[in-house]
């Protein structure tokens, strides 16, 4: 979403490096770029005025001006002032005193509130939670039906006493929800509430006679972020008729210009605490403000990276391939199962393209990473499993009439399970050498790149050839031994020591004709 507004952003700050100071010109131009990036984004007006009044006030400061490197500093005033327009600091959630704790979610029809409602469910579990959800949303078809389906996808409990599709009073849905909840051990309460296509009376009182009813200890505002300027204005609305406590955003994996993201916490007050970014269940997770200023500046975001890591990757599995890497075999302990093992947990962390954009400066080879197939793991998972546990444990056997029987198998060329294989080797071999602390190879000399002090080996010197003489007759009589000797070695034998033979009468000896 954040796409064109990250490459204006790196092209404006390209502009400013090799630059040994900023003259007041320089600020200008650089403030004036960042302005039309944020305009071209969909940013709310007053928060762009805002955050370009921000960043030439400090940039003009002494942290600039005295700074060994200006342009650094410049990045780095504009990463904080993204910071705090996005909120600041990460919001949590509050939980109540005494349980359950009722979240309550408000937005417009298709913003995709109960689909957030099963996102949000799913994530509370995996922290330990019971959630249950509730459908307060009577009025849409199938509403009540579609929670239960998410619901049940998201392996939480639902509460759905009515029909719905227009059958049903909301208000009493949602207290009743709350002593089911004490009556079934559910300690948090998620409350669906019905949306509208626009803003109107009946939508804001309705949503108020739920919240005097569950008094909600969090109101989360859910907005499509895809909708543009718009989401301020009903951010506004739904602030001054219901109150919110929170934002969650929906459909940032969206292509849109995500502007309305970046307006939302400042013109309303309120922090951005959730984000959904898939149509995956799992596509969902807490917001945080700096993680997402750095993304969009192109600087990656490796503790989201990190976390996602961790909870799919086991430290006992991590610790097991890493001493397989390191056995003194050189790596060969890491067989084609612990390969395929080890693809099959990146690809539970998500697409390959997501988490190929959570490093740094992947911006410039971003056309690269959205062509990336997917598939591509499914055939090399789809070749490894054709292959026998003994080619698995030991690749080297697999020879042209295995690779035949492979490709076949897994319904690719040939070529490919050559392919496969010969990567396979490369890669355990350069794993091998970094587990065991040599950095990356063929990178010699630079520490923690395969060499560095201590571990480079010393180069033996090349025997220089035979010097000859400056004196003209004693090199003439140098020469005429030479050629002597070589007379006497042709009447002993030839070459090798083979005896010697003429051209047309030359045969191979046995041994060397088994290889031709």
């Amino acid at each position: 979403m954040f796409d064109t507004l990250s490459d204006r952003l790196s092209a404006t700050f390209k502009n400013l490096r090799g630059k040994g100071r900023l003259s007041e010109a320089d600020i200008d131009a650089t403030a004036r770029e960042i302005r039309i990036a944020l305009l071209e984004a969909d940013v709310a007006l007053p928060v762009v005025r805002a955050f370009i009044a921000n960043v030439k006030e400090r940039a003009r400061g002494v942290e600039v001006s005295q700074a060994l490197n200006p342009a650094q500093q410049v990045v780095k005033i504009v990463n904080e002032e993204l910071v705090a327009i996005l909120g600041g600091e990460t919001r949590r959630l509050r939980f109540a005193k005494t349980a359950p704790t009722v979240i309550m979610l408000a937005g417009l029809q298709g913003a995709g509130k109960t689909t957030l409602a099963g996102k949000l469910g799913l994530w509370l579990k995996g922290q330990g939670h019971s959630p249950l959800l509730v459908a307060c949303d009577l009025q849409r078809p199938n509403a009540v039906n579609q929670l239960s389906v998410v619901a049940e996808r998201a392996g939480v409990a639902v509460y759905a006493p009515e029909p719905g599709n227009g059958v049903g009073d909301p208000v009493q849905v949602a207290k009743d929800s709350i002593e089911f909840a004490k009556a079934k051990v559910h300690d948090i309460v998620i409350v669906d509430t019905a949306g509208r296509l626009g803003i109107d009376q009946e939508l804001m009182q309705q949503a108020a006679d739920i919240r005097d009813a569950v008094s909600p200890d969090e109101i989360l505002f859910v907005v499509d972020a895809m909708i543009g300027q718009d989401a301020v204005n009903t951010a506004e609305a739904f602030r001054d008729g219901v109150g919110f406590d929170g934002v969650v955003l929906s459909k940032l994996d969206g292509d849109a210009r995500g502007g309305a993201a970046l307006s939302i916490a400042h013109v309303t007050g309120k922090q951005i605490m959730f984000a959904s970014n898939g149509e995956k269940l799992e596509d969902f997770d807490a917001f945080h403000p700096d993680r997402m200023a750095s993304r969009i500046l192109d600087m990656g975001d490796l503790l989201t990276l990190i976390e996602q890591a961790e909870k799919t990757f086991s430290q006992e599995e991590a610790a097991k391939m890493a001493s397989k890497l390191q056995s003194s075999k050189g790596g060969k302990d890491f067989t084609l199962d612990d390969f395929l093992a080890q693809m099959e947990q990146v690809r539970k962390m998500g697409s390959i393209s997501k988490l190929l954009g959570m490093l740094p400066n992947m911006g410039q080879i971003k056309d690269q990473i959205n062509n990336i197939d997917e598939r591509d793991i499914d055939r090399t998972a789809a070749i490894i499993k054709s292959m026998t546990p003994k080619e698995r444990s030991e690749p080297t056997i697999i020879n042209g009439s295995r690779r035949a029987r492979i490709a076949k198998g897994s319904g690719v060329e040939v070529s490919a399970v050559k392919s496969l294989v010969e990567r396979f080797f490369e890669a355990r071999k350069m794993m091998s050498k970094m587990a065991q602390g040599g950095g990356m190879p063929g990178m010699p000399g630079m520490p923690g790149m395969g060499g560095g002090p201590g571990r480079q080996k010393k180069q033996v010197k090349q025997a220089k050839g035979k010097r000859k003489s400056g004196n003209p007759m004693k090199r003439k009589a140098e020469e005429a031994a030479a050629a002597e000797r070589r007379e006497q070695a042709a009447a002993q034998g030839g070459a090798f020591g083979l005896p010697a033979q003429d051209d047309k009468n030359f045969e191979l000896p046995d041994e060397f004709k088994k290889f031709m």
